[in-house]
């Protein structure tokens, strides 16, 4: 852009002032109409409602509503997400006035050169031609802002505000800056659950993720034996076990645990006493059991990944490790888990972030308990699960959002230490 403010003559220049007036300048009727009409389009958005938006952004609302008196007021979260939407139209705007900008100079660059200016209709084709990515990709594009960016950005503006509990429409919400990370970390109603859950969550997270990978990987390991016979039918039953829905298979374990479950009628029928295994003092046996549990659905996902990964082992290493002397634990440590890990380390950092935030596991195992030294949450309660009994059953919405984002900081800071200490990011061409 420097360049193109130095370097640019008066038809550039009116691109500057008015989008599409170079275009138009040049003989670029259509293009420059398009460039025209889009910031009218804009700029009357702006007019008509923009300002408010932006207004309400910051403000949040400045009457509040009454329905005895019949005054509809301000609706705080309709206006943060129509401020958010006005943003995105202007960052929508930049763009626009950008390309308009560059496209003028193109133009100017081309007029200079003596060579001729493409007609709107070869322009058009080359957008089903050589930009066809980028005719593409305009739909996903604005999908996502709409979708994907603006339900984002409201979730984590949300967590700066004090919406939720009692304040919520027709009650106007206010910012309240990093007041709802001050409370789950000294206030005496957040701050001890917030602790206890956030240390078990992180040893769930490493305890199931190394659970399930070295289980998968032994698995893998154990069926690609050559004295295993009928491999193809062994495969199938963890591949069964994947193929059925989680949630399905976390309550049929419920129910195998629970009082009137068929592990309790062998323990009763042997003349044992039943076992609460997932009642309200089962804190450790429900944890262990949410543990295998998760095992048994995560497993054969890393069995069928490192099956292919082994299939294109080098097999002369390993009859060279046999040769030297190497045992089969060291060539593992060595040949084998080093080859392995830098494949699938990606995955692995996924499956930490998925068990990190593993909602269904102990929603569907002990979901709805709620005991003394915690509030609102039970012992074998993830982050996530917590943030849903305070947003979604107790309205702590703000909370909620701001458990959220701690959420995504701990694990994104987690995940790229990880992976950049890996080998897959420091040694890439070690096994190509």
């Amino acid at each position: 852009m420097k360049e193109i403010i130095k370097n640019s003559n008066g038809k550039t220049k009116l691109s500057m002032i008015i989008m599409g007036a170079g275009q138009l300048a040049y003989g670029r009727i259509g293009k420059g109409l398009l460039f025209l009409l889009s910031e009218v389009s804009i700029l009357y958005y702006f007019i008509s409602r923009g300002i408010e938006d932006l207004k309400g952004f910051f403000t949040l609302g400045e009457q509040k509503g009454d329905a005895w008196l019949g005054i509809q007021g301000d609706n705080s979260v309709i206006m943060l997400l129509m401020g958010i939407f006005a943003w995105i139209v202007i960052a929508a705007l930049v763009c626009l006035y950008r390309c308009n900008v560059k496209d003028a100079y193109h133009m100017q660059k081309l007029a200079q050169q003596g060579r001729p200016l493409p007609t709107f209709r070869q322009e058009l084709s080359s957008l089903l031609d050589k930009k066809f990515y980028a005719t593409v990709l305009v739909l996903p594009v604005v999908g996502v802002c709409i979708f994907n960016i603006l339900p984002i950005v409201f979730m984590i503006l949300i967590a700066f505000t004090n919406y939720g509990g009692d304040i919520v429409p027709p009650e106007l919400v206010d910012w309240v800056g990093v007041q709802n990370f001050s409370k789950l970390l000294t206030l005496s109603q957040f701050a001890p659950t917030f602790f206890k859950i956030l240390g078990w969550n992180l040893l769930w997270a490493v305890l199931s993720t190394t659970l399930n990978y070295f289980a998968g990987l032994g698995l893998a390991l154990l069926l690609d034996k050559k004295c295993v016979k009928g491999k193809a039918f062994w495969r199938a039953f963890p591949v069964l076990a994947y193929a059925i829905p989680g949630f399905i298979t976390l309550l049929a374990f419920k129910f195998m645990f629970s009082y009137g479950g068929p592990i309790n009628q062998l323990i009763t029928a042997s003349g044992g006493t039943a076992i609460g295994f997932l009642d309200l003092d089962a804190k450790w046996s429900a944890r262990i059991i949410g543990l295998l549990v998760n095992c048994w659905i995560s497993v054969p996902s890393i069995m069928l990944l490192t099956t292919g990964i082994l299939s294109n082992r080098d097999e002369s290493l390993y009859e060279a490790a046999r040769i030297d002397g190497a045992s089969r634990w060291k060539q593992f440590q060595k040949l084998t888990l080093p080859f392995v890990l830098f494949s699938t380390m990606p995955v692995l950092i996924g499956q930490f972030t998925g068990n990190f935030n593993n909602f269904g596991i102990f929603y569907f195992l002990r979901g709805g308990l709620y005991l003394d030294g915690y509030f609102l949450a039970s012992d074998t309660d993830l982050l996530i699960n917590w943030l849903y009994n305070l947003s979604i059953d107790n309205n702590y919405y703000c909370i909620g959002a701001a458990i959220s984002l701690v959420i995504f900081i701990i694990t994104s800071i987690i995940s790229l230490i990880v992976y950049v200490k890996s080998p897959s990011y420091r040694e890439e061409d070690t096994f190509q």
